[in-house]
């Protein structure tokens, strides 16, 4: 069994949950608070593991270091099926278990949405990604992560001699990031020619129409009700014929398996560890661009730090553009200078600014 992996980053905590009333079975890893609270998602999933909630803090560490803000790392995982359990009694016990544990924020994942959001701030006044009735930003109805996504791109394919305007793009995962990504790389002029979600891949080389896949997947639940297209299993559009990769769903979808079959020539992590470290370094050795997760998919926990900071919507979108293509920029730039991956030199800069910190704070300071 994997073992998880400790450092002079963290974790520094890791707490299992469990209430029998509720039948809650949790996990938290708060794993870096040298720059501030950990704001991280709460994920709900029947496979949720220790160690995948603990890699997962770890790039929450990352991401936030590296995009800037002034927030360390953290996650947490649920363990449930979030199409048939009750979510409400379960996020009411996770939150008042994690109650006193104050350095830790949560907001939206996997699993949950805004609305799990509200139970957990009724219960102990403190969550991101509230309704905006209630003040909050909903990252997901606003597209957050999404919208970064592109904002990457644009830096990233300029790299590689790569139009956005024509460039092809498969998206692997079409809920709330992939879909906020699809829209927004249709409105850069991209074209999106397969997307896929847990049921199956539809593909269409001449460009599928974004809102008619959208309206298909509200109104009949799956993308197969859209009227065109192929059919293909999940797994074929990792080997289907694309400039730009978006996977954006589970961790480790493409690894030393089926690393051989990616045609695209730029991939951007719209999901948390998407990728295994050895594909990554594979891909890079075939030439293609791999931007790493906590660079391109930071612009969800940066519009959750805004609206922990109480900022518009207006400034989120403005901060979220402005960041993370500066730190695309850095990145390559300190990846072509230095000859690393881009995830190793992005991995530095954000441990630069962590160990710089680490030099004057301690982990066992309380948040308030």
């Amino acid at each position: 069994m994997e073992t998880i992996q400790r450092d002079n980053l963290g974790p520094a905590k890791i707490i299992q949950l469990y209430d029998p009333q509720s039948g809650l079975r949790g996990i938290l890893v708060v794993d870096n608070v040298t720059l501030g609270p950990a704001i991280g998602g709460v994920r709900v999933s029947p496979t949720v593991s220790p160690l995948e909630v603990s890699r997962l803090a770890r790039a929450m560490t990352l991401k936030n270091a590296g995009a800037g803000i002034d927030h360390g790392g953290g996650k947490a995982g649920i363990i449930a099926d979030p199409h048939t359990a009750d979510l409400e009694p379960l996020f009411r016990a996770f939150a008042r278990m994690i109650a006193g544990i104050d350095e830790y924020i949560p907001g939206p994942d996997m699993g949950c949405d805004e609305q799990a959001m509200v139970w957990l701030q009724e219960e102990i006044g403190r969550s991101v990604g509230l309704p905006a009735e209630l003040g909050g930003l909903p990252l997901d109805k606003l597209g957050a992560t999404g919208f970064g996504v592109v904002a990457c791109a644009e830096v990233a394919a300029r790299q590689i001699g790569l139009p956005l305007k024509g460039a092809r793009v498969a998206v692997q995962g079409f809920g709330n990031v992939g879909v906020a990504a699809a829209r927004y790389f249709v409105e850069k002029g991209a074209i999106i020619v397969a997307v896929s979600d847990s049921r199956g891949t539809l593909h269409d080389p001449g460009g599928l129409d974004i809102s008619r896949l959208v309206a298909a997947k509200r109104e009949q639940g799956v993308l197969f009700k859209y009227p065109g297209g192929r059919q293909l299993p999940v797994a074929d559009l990792f080997g289907l014929a694309c400039d730009i990769l978006v996977p954006a769903a589970n961790p480790d979808v493409i690894d030393m398996q089926n690393v051989a079959e990616v045609k695209a020539r730029l991939i951007l992590q719209g999901a948390n560890i998407p990728l295994t470290l050895e594909a990554e370094a594979e891909l890079a050795r075939r030439g293609v661009l791999v931007i790493p997760d906590f660079i391109a998919n930071a612009g969800g926990v940066i519009m959750a730090a805004m609206e922990y900071r109480r900022k518009s919507a207006e400034e989120a979108f403005a901060y979220i553009s402005e960041k993370i293509q500066a730190n695309t920029e850095r990145l390559l730039d300190k990846a072509k200078k230095e000859v690393r991956l881009p995830r190793a030199a992005a991995e530095l800069l954000a441990r630069e600014r962590l160990e710089s910190g680490m030099r004057y704070r301690s982990w066992s300071h309380k948040w308030r």
